[in-house]
């Protein structure tokens, strides 16, 4: 497969959450938590399931910065 896209990570499958038309498939790239959110349709054609090496393409747009107040510096972030 050749791609254009240059943000382009290699994971792990850990986790499918399947809804009635998109399923949430939660990848591990190198330690980081990684969601993307894809057609029930696309993860049974792409044969997905927990342990499938892939490869996360990411196409954006826009990339927001935002900077975090110091009285929530130690609270957890998701």
């Amino acid at each position: 497969m050749k791609l254009s896209a240059r943000n382009q990570l290699s994971g792990t499958v850990v986790a499918i959450t399947r809804g009635e038309a998109i399923a949430n498939v939660e990848l591990d790239v190198a330690g980081n938590r990684l969601v993307a959110s894809i057609t029930v349709e696309a993860v049974d054609e792409l044969g997905l399931k927990r342990g499938s090496e892939v490869i996360a393409v990411i196409k954006a747009c826009d990339v927001i910065i935002a900077t975090i107040p110091r009285s929530q510096r130690d609270l957890p972030r998701h």
